[in-house]
């Protein structure tokens, strides 16, 4: 594709990646943690919860996205709008000119569907916090430099060849003490 670089795996660089309408397909990039930002229709209940607060343009919406993820995960407009144009459809929100923006509210019909998936929309903005967090605690240089330092040694010593039973033993177990060490604190 033209103007697309991409890198290892063939996926574009960045914050996000394409995806459908509702965010499926996407990944969380943020530290390169790999792991899907939000699963099939998570993205389209977001977007209803903070319609639900006030109504937004679909600009107001990526940045209230952004804020909420700590500023380390931000929906592509050509995630946005597709989502907030199949909720028009659905009639679970409606859509008014302001100054030639469009500005998007919650319908009856948006709020029930919210109400009944209460559950599902905690365990996505609990998600959404803790990728903020995760964010702040990359910005530590500190930390960033152990984390560096771990990298490397691991790195270096796996490039020196074969582990046997008993290095491959003592790298294990002193990756487990440090992760029992981290959850602790």
């Amino acid at each position: 594709m033209r103007g697309m670089h991409h890198g290892h795996g063939g996926h574009p660089h960045g914050k996000h990646h394409r995806g459908g309408p509702m965010g499926e397909g996407r990944e969380f990039r943020g530290g390169g943690m790999g792991k899907r930002m939000f699963e099939h229709g998570h993205l389209k209940l977001l977007v209803l919860s903070l319609l639900q607060e006030q109504p937004r343009h679909g600009y107001e919406l990526i940045k209230a996205i952004e804020e909420l993820a700590g500023g380390d995960y931000a929906p592509s407009p050509g995630v946005i709008y597709p989502t907030l144009t199949l909720l028009e459809e659905l009639g679970q929100a409606s859509v008014s000119e302001h100054g030639g923006k469009k500005k998007y509210a919650i319908t009856a019909e948006g709020a029930v569907l919210l109400e009944a998936e209460r559950e599902t929309l905690e365990r996505i903005r609990a998600r959404l916090a803790a990728a903020g967090s995760v964010a702040d605690a990359r910005r530590s240089p500190e930390l960033q430099r152990a984390i560096h330092n771990f990298k490397m040694a691991l790195h270096l010593r796996l490039a020196k060849g074969e582990l046997d039973a008993e290095a491959t033993a003592r790298i294990t177990a002193a990756i487990d003490h440090a992760a029992q060490e981290i959850e602790r604190s």
